[in-house]
């Protein structure tokens, strides 16, 4: 289990990336949902020691996160969003490199280690490739590689989809999904509801470095079961629906607007029919009362 309590970073005089975040995450993977900007990276640099909070504290089986660095680093495997990679190196000496960094030095445990990596995350064929000729997809691969060395029990990873195309994406959501065993809390930060829908047990939507709600996918859609309405409309009558309804999206479709609205419980109009709500009308209709209230 990792707990967050009270976690608070002030960039400068002004501007607060967190705002007293507090959860607890159970093991599994666990997604971190918010638009860009929301406070998620910094987040995840405090959990992946590398950036101090202004007060708060973390705790992961009995380790204070931010006090036992060191400790907490023998724990922790971690994917970031700009994950840099030496290009002229090949995949199996990067693996060796952060191997070594992990403390993993006799050597044949340490090749042993590389070709069970490489196998788990489909890439021996590669292995001996030059990392400046992997696809965005094999790169992401490689980096949970790296992640998974020493068994950590917090796996970190911020936005790992962003730029996949659709193959990689599910391809990493396998793998991610493999990789959380029944005691490792996998971290997925994201601005993509899809990634959270497919992957995550429990999740978190983060909005202007506070926490709006800490809930499962499931129960987020239940909260929406018979208040989802759809309706396909031309397009000037957009403007006069939005001000009439509770509209959580819009989207052109062949010259036209589909609209999905809010409305518990009661036919907004006739052009609208009953929809099945889905986890990106919860969050878009959180983020937006948020809004229509600030």
């Amino acid at each position: 289990m990792l707990k967050i309590r009270e976690l608070t970073k002030t960039y400068g005089s002004s501007i607060q990336a967190l705002k007293g975040i507090s959860l607890d995450v159970p093991p599994g993977v666990f997604g971190l949902l918010g638009p860009n900007g929301a406070g998620k990276t910094t987040l995840m640099k405090i959990l992946a020691t590398l950036l101090e909070p202004d007060a708060g504290t973390v705790e992961i089986n009995g380790f204070d996160v931010i006090i036992q660095k060191d400790k907490a680093r023998r724990l922790l495997g971690y994917l970031p969003q700009d994950f840099g990679l030496y290009p002229t190196l090949t995949a199996e000496q990067m693996l060796d490199y952060f191997a070594k960094l992990k403390g993993v030095t006799d050597k044949r445990q340490r090749r042993d280690l590389i070709d069970a990596l490489f196998e788990r995350v489909n890439l021996s064929d590669a292995r001996k490739q030059r990392l400046g000729g992997f696809s965005g997809g094999m790169r992401q691969r490689l980096g949970i590689a790296q992640a998974l060395i020493g068994q950590p029990q917090l796996i970190i990873v911020d936005e790992p989809t962003a730029g996949l195309d659709p193959e990689e994406r599910i391809r990493f959501h396998n793998l991610l999904a493999e990789t959380a065993g029944e005691d490792a809390v996998v971290i997925l930060s994201t601005h993509i509801v899809a990634d959270v829908s497919s992957l995550c047990s429990q999740m978190a939507v983060i909005r202007r470095g506070a926490i709006l709600a800490s809930i499962t996918p499931q129960q987020a859609i239940d909260q929406l079961k018979e208040s989802v309405w759809e309706a396909t409309v031309p397009r000037e009558q957009v403007a006069a629906l939005k001000s009439r309804y509770q509209v959580i999206s819009s989207q052109m479709v062949g010259g036209q607007a589909r609209l999905r609205v809010i409305s518990k419980g009661v036919r907004p109009s006739e052009e609208f029919k009953p929809a099945t709500p889905v986890l990106e009308d919860y969050y878009f209709d959180l983020v937006n009362q948020r809004e229509r209230a600030s």
